[in-house]
């Protein structure tokens, strides 16, 4: 047996062995690429249109962050209003401040409107439309942008 492990291997026969082993990986590759076909890829997404809940339920002057959304929902004296929380450079996250929009990433500001005050921003922060559904809830649909200053008075 020990002369088996001193042994040299022919060329041939380690040509034969990569070769065999070179074709066993690759057939496992393809198996798992079959595999994975069958396997949904699908993603579940959030809709972008959801209801924030009754406008009794707003006090005035009061501003809400739905929980898992990206977006500022305001109300004031002309109405309700949502603006998107997602800096227009990069996608950051903006934070509230007193009376600014602040983002933590490249030190963009916005005015509460959405203007842009200054930074790596070049324009405004998205406005989305708000409107009442059938039974009585405010609905905020991040699908369809509408132009800066449009209010739902309810």
């Amino acid at each position: 047996m020990s002369e088996m492990l001193t042994k040299p291997v022919k060329r041939r026969d380690f040509l034969g062995i990569v070769t065999i082993g070179t074709f066993a990986v690759a057939m496992a590759a393809a198996l798992a690429g079959i595999l994975r076909f069958f396997r949904p890829t699908v993603f579940s997404e959030l809709s972008k249109k959801y209801k924030i809940g009754k406008p009794g339920g707003f006090p005035l002057g009061e501003v809400r962050v739905p929980p898992g959304r990206s977006v500022y929902v305001f109300h004031d004296e002309s109405g309700f209003y949502a603006i998107s929380s997602r800096c227009t450079h990069l996608g950051c996250i903006v934070k509230r401040g007193h009376d600014e929009f602040l983002c933590p990433c490249h030190g963009s500001r916005f005015k509460l409107n959405g203007d842009v005050i200054s930074g790596a921003a070049t324009r405004a922060l998205d406005w989305y439309d708000v409107s009442m559904a059938p039974d009585g809830q405010l609905v905020v649909d991040e699908g369809k942008k509408v132009k800066k200053g449009t209010v739902f008075f309810a």
